[in-house]
């Protein structure tokens, strides 16, 4: 089956498209319409009417985590969609902080459950694994299993007043099992990319991956990190590679010139078919 990946909301933009910090991308399979996260405000939706896609026929969401960068268009989106199911981990609801420059900023969903589940939103919050298709499933809860990937320091939960780190528990992955191998949507890969991509091959009887596309949240990440991240993306002979969002500019461009073959830059208003 052909699988067609729109990247409707990221940082950057092709021409005709907005930009945006945040993450949105729609994954269409013969029978399924999945949006994966709805970027930070009206981005999504806007790319979404500019390249002619109408997100009425989406046929369920994934939220990949809390933060509000990937859930800020939830209202636009919803709008649009009616009711429709959404699946995440319980822990998007946690009031989610970073700590930066001795300051504490809230960045978790900014609405409230009510008001989502007023324009449609039917939520699934499972720590599970979610079979969304015959070919398509959600990760659940990621393992950390590397030594090189860590949680950003900089990011907690408030519990009772108190700030407390964010195991970002939630942090989950989209894995599509096609002809060519296993097709990985990231949102932002807080547990690990490498994690991330050793689990979903766990899911799935050890497949190859054959493509991974989303954010990789390594701008924050040692030079140590990025060397062992690429290593590990080579040595598992990934045929397409676009990490973007929260990659950052240092960890991309050592991707693009260790894997210039494979990797690309993935913009808001590009879009891929895939085998």
């Amino acid at each position: 089956m052909a699988i067609q990946i729109t990247t409707l909301s990221e940082n950057t933009a092709n021409i005709g498209c907005l930009a945006e910090w945040g993450l949105s991308i729609l994954i269409t399979t013969k029978n399924l319409n999945i949006l994966m996260d709805t970027g930070r405000s009206l981005s999504a939706t806007y790319n979404a009417d500019a390249l002619g896609i109408d997100l009425s026929r989406v046929d369920k969401i994934v939220l990949s985590h809390g933060h509000y960068d990937h859930t800020g268009g939830l209202r636009h989106v919803l709008r649009r969609t009616g009711e429709v199911e959404v699946i995440a981990h319980p822990d998007i609801w946690a009031a989610k902080y970073a700590r930066l420059d001795d300051r504490e900023h809230y960045i978790g969903i900014p609405f409230q459950r009510a008001e989502l589940e007023g324009l449609g939103a039917r939520f699934k919050l499972t720590r599970d694994p979610v079979k969304l298709g015959d070919d398509i499933m959600t990760t659940g809860e990621i393992p950390m299993t590397t030594r090189f990937e860590k949680i950003d320091p900089e990011l907690y939960i408030k519990d009772n007043d108190t700030l407390k780190p964010d195991p970002l528990a939630d942090d989950l992955a989209l894995i599509i099992d096609s002809e060519a191998g296993l097709i990985v949507i990231l949102g932002c890969g807080h547990r690990g990319v490498i994690n991330t991509l050793r689990h979903a091959r766990k899911l799935t009887a050890n497949r190859p991956i054959y493509a991974v596309i989303g954010g990789s949240h390594l701008f924050r990440a040692s030079e140590d990190q990025i060397n062992k991240t690429v290593d590990a993306l080579k040595e598992m002979g990934i045929k397409k590679l676009g990490l973007c969002h929260c990659t950052g500019f240092a960890a991309a461009a050592r991707l693009y010139h260790d894997m210039a073959d494979v990797f690309w830059p993935n913009n808001a208003g590009t879009r891929l078919t895939l085998p």
